[in-house]
């Protein structure tokens, strides 16, 4: 089954990749195999991130245009909210990008977090990973956007954009959340709405102590992805940050992440939370969770 699976994807055929990311994402038993055997290719993920409302979807639909038009091949994971009783996908913003379904050049797949707290998908690593196998030229990974844990993304994506609007409030808060760390561009969307250019402004202002001495500036760029507006300048400085990232120490520490995160997961494979829940609800009311978690 698997070989099938894999030499029809190799091949570039969608339903081959599609079942080889359900068969990944459910741990179907021979799965660890697939991923080894996989070649290599340095196919660019770009990382799509902000709180709710910002804008990610279109933005991401605005993209996803320029790349086609391009000729290019791309690739969107949209990571979605799911319940934390039944882990299912809430998957409404996809209507966003309906026009790309049916097309050849885009392959588009939403993903349920399962209850990680980091807005993505358990196995996002394992995910993306296939679809450089598959040659794509371009991977946009769209996340959650669930306020500070929205981090993980940066252990992920070669470029991470920080989607914010000028409505979201004190720029502080922008760096509280600690987005200034994982951006590497920073996009004021929405930026026909008052206070848009003030919002910039500030924010710029706020960030350049940070690299007055070293280091190049974050840019700053202002969207309005429902018009089209920006989105080109955009793409021209995702593809500046990318023609200058080669064997980096970033990059050793991304992939230091990745690693991080797979021998973390493996080691807790053997925790289920249905028996967890089970324990727990078999000694209450007297349930004492820091007694609980020792034997761990």
């Amino acid at each position: 089954m698997w070989e099938q699976i894999r030499t029809g994807m190799l091949n570039g055929d969608i339903k081959s990749l599609a079942r080889c990311i359900s068969l990944v994402e459910n741990e179907t038993t021979g799965y660890e195999d697939l991923l080894e055997s996989l070649p290599h290719h340095h196919t660019p993920v770009i990382g799509i991130t902000g709180p709710p409302g910002a804008g990610k979807s279109t933005l991401t639909d605005a993209l996803i245009g320029l790349l086609v038009q391009q000729g290019k091949r791309v690739a969107v994971l949209c990571v979605d909210p799911s319940s934390p009783f039944n882990f299912g996908a809430v998957l409404g913003d996809r209507i966003r990008m309906n026009e790309w379904y049916n097309n050849e050049q885009v392959f588009i797949r939403s993903l349920a977090t399962r209850g990680s707290l980091g807005g993505l998908n358990p196995k996002i690593i394992e995910i993306t990973d296939i679809l450089k196998a598959a040659a794509f030229d371009y991977i946009i990974v769209e996340t959650v956007g669930v306020g500070q844990s929205e981090i993980e993304i940066a252990g992920l994506a070669d470029v991470t954009i920080v989607t914010i609007v000028p409505e979201a409030g004190d720029e502080i808060q922008t760096m509280k959340a600690g987005l200034m760390e994982i951006a590497d561009v920073f996009v004021v969307n929405k930026a026909d709405r008052p206070g848009a250019d003030a919002f910039a402004k500030n924010l710029r202002m706020m960030l350049a102590p940070a690299f007055s001495n070293h280091t190049e500036a974050i840019p700053i760029l202002q969207t309005t992805a429902s018009k089209k507006e920006g989105v080109a300048a955009l793409l021209h400085a995702i593809e500046e940050i990318l023609s200058r990232q080669k064997d980096t120490e970033r990059k050793q520490w991304l992939l230091t992440e990745k690693a991080y995160q797979l021998i973390r997961d493996k080691r807790m494979k053997d925790v289920s939370k249905i028996a967890l829940k089970n324990e727990i609800a078999a000694q209450q009311p007297a349930f004492n969770l820091y007694r609980f978690i020792k034997k761990f």
